[in-house]
């Protein structure tokens, strides 16, 4: 195997779990600034690597590089009407002595003391706050990340520069060649005399500013003389062309062909062109709108997933893939011969992807994702807001240990879901090339 696949690999599970890290961060850093007791922070699952004790808190890092953790005390409350300094004796049915051995665990890390440093007495809008912190940190990183892509190294765009693979002469299109013979027509380009890094700049006195005006001005111009306005070695220029028409394939529809149109003769050169801060806002919303269509789908994408692992089928290249697939991404992106450049745009990209998907992903209303406790938090102050308006007692804090069941099954599908991931991912991975 490759080194530098490996090493791509290690790159980014170093930088996913900075990600985990930090978004761990965001948890903590509110949770300390309201009073919670904080026992633990950990990043990643499974036995413990290395830890230290700081204060009350003990900080590590663990094997399994698959997540991270804060564990606060009390975030269930004791049982409704129980003092909650002693754990209910009995319990009846089989969902409610699950809920019932889950709120004594959560009591049994309470010591005299921390009565009011329980995560669940907290006001509602701490709670939501604390729990936002996490995905709100996601979302900083893609934003940071995003911004390193488009404003510092920029996007592949084709510019109107020739490019030094244009062809000197002109090859009907019904020929599948790219090699110029003796009885080849020049093209009006190597007439004209025009050379690669020569970049257009207007055409008839109108300003080109991308590929896509020359190619919309040549073409809609048909056969005849133009002036071109070329800038060569920094110097600008105008060079006198005569277009010829040709039948060219359709920019839209490859497979439709456009007949008789202007025709110049020349290729285009893909460059990294760098962005506004304005263009990031859209850019990164565009894509949040594509994430948050991909989980209202999520469903059917994972019965692609499946089919994928076990039938063969084609990997959508829009869905989801997991840490493994993301990895061997990486591996890939290293690996390549692209050059660094692009290289670094590729990799910063698939970070900001990841984490933008994680910190949506986490807001999704449901235990045990950060959104079920966000939700909690709000309808707990939406009960609270009512009460107050209609002068009635003030309610208790939200249960959510009533849910625990619920939120156990779907822990047990997102389990599934990420072994599946896993599995396609290993047998029949996502590629570069799709």
């Amino acid at each position: 195997m490759n080194w530098l696949y490996l090493v791509g690999i290690l790159i980014f599970l170093i930088g996913l779990m900075v990600s985990v890290a930090l978004h761990e961060v965001g948890h903590l850093v509110p949770a300390k600034i309201f009073g919670v007791k904080v026992t633990q922070y950990m990043v990643g699952f499974g036995s413990t690597a290395w830890s230290r004790r700081k204060g009350e808190t003990e900080y590590g890092i663990k094997w399994i590089p698959l997540g991270g953790y804060i564990r606060m005390i009390g975030m269930l409350p004791p049982r409704p009407g129980d003092d909650p300094t002693k754990v209910r004796s009995t319990a009846t049915g089989p969902f409610q002595g699950l809920i019932e051995s889950a709120r004594d665990a959560a009591q049994e890390e309470v010591r005299p003391g921390d009565e009011d440093r329980v995560f669940y007495r907290k006001k509602w809008w701490q709670k939501v706050i604390i729990m936002t912190g996490g995905p709100a940190m996601n979302f900083v990183l893609a934003f940071v990340f995003f911004s390193i892509l488009l404003v510092g190294i920029g996007l592949p765009t084709w510019a109107p520069i020739v490019s030094p693979e244009t062809n000197t002469c002109v090859i009907p299109i019904a020929e599948q060649r790219s090699t110029c013979t003796a009885a080849d027509k020049p093209t009006p380009a190597a007439q004209a005399g025009m050379k690669p890094g020569d970049r257009m700049v207007s055409f008839d006195g109108q300003k080109i500013n991308s590929w896509e005006d020359a190619t919309r001005l040549i073409r809609s111009h048909g056969a005849g003389p133009v002036q071109l306005g070329i800038v060569r070695d920094g110097k600008p220029m105008t060079l006198p062309v005569t277009l010829i028409a040709q039948d060219r394939p359709n920019l839209q529809d490859p497979e439709k062909i456009d007949k008789n149109v202007g025709f110049l003769g020349v290729l285009p050169t893909e460059v990294m062109e760098q962005q506004s801060m304005g263009q990031v806002v859209g850019y990164m919303g565009e894509l949040s709108a594509r994430v948050a269509g991909s989980l209202l789908n999520l469903p059917e994408k994972m019965v692609g997933v499946w089919h994928a692992a076990f039938s063969g089928e084609e990997r959508d290249p829009e869905g989801p893939v997991g840490v493994v697939g993301a990895g061997r991404l990486g591996g890939e992106i290293i690996a390549s011969d692209l050059t660094n450049e692009k290289k670094l745009a590729i990799f910063v990209n698939l970070l900001a992807g990841f984490n933008l998907a994680i910190g949506m992903f986490n807001l999704i209303p449901l235990l045990p994702l950060d959104g079920g406790h966000i939700a909690g938090g709000l309808w707990e102050g939406l009960k609270r807001a009512y009460a107050k308006i209609m002068r009635r007692p003030e309610p208790g804090y939200v249960d959510i240990a009533k849910v625990l069941p619920l939120t156990y099954a779907i822990a047990i599908v997102m389990i599934v879901m990420a072994g599946l991931l896993i599995y396609a991912d290993l047998v029949n991975p996502l590629t570069l090339t799709g």
